[in-house]
């Protein structure tokens, strides 16, 4: 029987892919549905994909899958007739990255998790199936021109800080369980109006927009295949893209452009920049934001003491882990703005 899971180190992955010239083609998908047992399921899905050269992060679960992954482009036809031969899965959107170089994973990891997205909600409580009214493009522009509409994003400030919609809300939360209360609390007053809600690919918003129906609002939309496919279809239609800067993705790209605008900041200098990177210190590994001086001064971490602690021999940066505090166990993802007040800490 084939192996189940991936046994080479994951360096090693990182730089054959690097390294490699193979084009392959980024995607994301989901689809909630009442798998009977995940676990073989997964096994059947890993055995099959692995075949055909997927790498990627999916998790399954009870409620369905979710899925983002890069294929070969070689390969890219039969793993879409693979796919679709899936009963629940014939026909589900396969969200194709706008800016892709092929390198965004190195590995295909199945995960089976209790839920395909933390939410924190009793799915038991309200019917999941009855979710909100799926628009399009068109008409995602023709509701956000009218005065009284109310736009919200449900992702993560990480994720808002580097580009968003227009005029949209955005909660200052690091998680999806996070956002639901507080948005239903920040819309209290407010359940006869028009809401449009919008994440990365859709999966949030088809939870949410059914818990928020649930809750007694009216009118809830959201973006049909979130971010991904509402920039797709305003290139493909020619229509005005009311998404500003970047488009957070979660796998080594860390982001596309949808416009040209940079509306974020470099979180140790402060000038204009919405690169994402994890500190290079393994031991802190904070996500923030970073441009190029920045990079080059802290040696891609977000410190100094960061920096200096990776000049460190190995053995001994062992041996201090979990004794020095780092802005990773201070701060949580995106939290750490230094504006140089840490330029000159030095290890003691």
């Amino acid at each position: 029987m084939k192996k189940l899971y991936n046994r080479v180190n994951s360096e090693e992955l990182k730089q054959r892919l690097l390294e490699s010239n193979e084009q392959r083609v980024t995607l994301s998908f989901y689809q909630y549905y009442h798998i009977q047992d995940p676990q073989k399921f997964r096994d059947e899905l890993y055995q099959q994909w692995s075949e055909l050269g997927v790498f990627g992060r999916i998790y399954v679960s009870f409620e369905g899958i979710n899925g983002q992954i890069s294929v070969p482009e070689k390969h890219f036809e039969a793993f879409k007739e693979n796919i679709y031969a899936i009963p629940f899965l014939k026909g589900a959107r396969l969200n194709i990255a706008i800016e892709d170089d092929g390198k965004s994973f190195y590995k295909l990891k199945i995960k089976v998790r209790k839920k395909i997205v933390a939410d924190g909600l009793d799915d038991s409580s309200f019917d999941v199936t009855k979710r909100g009214r799926h628009l399009k493009a068109e008409e995602v522009n023709e509701l956000m021109d009218q005065d009284e509409t109310i736009v919200v994003d449900m992702r993560n400030h990480y994720e808002s800080e580097v580009g968003h919609f227009e005029g949209a809300i955005l909660p200052d939360v690091e998680t999806f369980r996070e956002a639901l209360p507080l948005v239903e609390d920040m819309l209290q007053d407010k359940k006869d109006k028009d809401i449009i809600m919008y994440c990365t690919g859709g999966i949030r918003c088809e939870k949410a927009s059914a818990y928020y129906l649930h809750k007694g609002f009216e009118k809830v939309h959201m973006i049909d295949g979130g971010i991904i496919e509402y920039a797709r279809q305003c290139e493909e239609k020619g229509l005005p893209n009311k998404f500003i800067g970047k488009n957070f993705v979660f796998d080594e790209r860390m982001g596309e452009r949808i416009s040209e605008d940079v509306i974020a900041k470099c979180h140790q200098c402060g000038k204009p920049c919405d690169t994402h990177i994890n500190c290079a210190n393994d031991a802190c590994h904070i996500l923030f934001i970073q441009c190029d001086e920045c990079a080059e001064k802290y040696e891609s971490c977000c410190s100094k003491r960061c920096a200096d602690f990776n000049h460190m021999p190995e053995a001994e940066r062992e041996k201090l882990k979990g004794q020095i505090e780092f802005n990773g166990t201070k701060f949580g993802k995106g939290r750490y703005k230094a504006f140089h007040k840490d330029e000159n800490l030095v290890l003691e």
